[in-house]
């Protein structure tokens, strides 16, 4: 999946960005508080936003 529509999908899902670390950003769900890291890589794999996507609360997009 490409990163700037992985990170489209986590702001409308409410996600907001937490802070910059030096090869990641740390996203924040302030609904339930937890926060996970988002890769700088320009395309992730789909399980590794699967994993992202499980700490903070975020469903699949349709057709993903």
């Amino acid at each position: 999946m490409k990163r700037r529509a992985f990170i489209r999908e986590l702001a409308s899902a409410g996600c907001v960005l937490h802070r910059h670390g030096k090869r990641h950003d740390i996203y924040r769900n302030p609904a339930n508080g937890r926060q996970a890291p988002v890769p700088r890589h320009r395309e992730s794999a789909d399980t590794l936003c699967a994993i992202i996507r499980r700490p903070l609360g975020v469903s699949a997009a349709n057709g993903a």
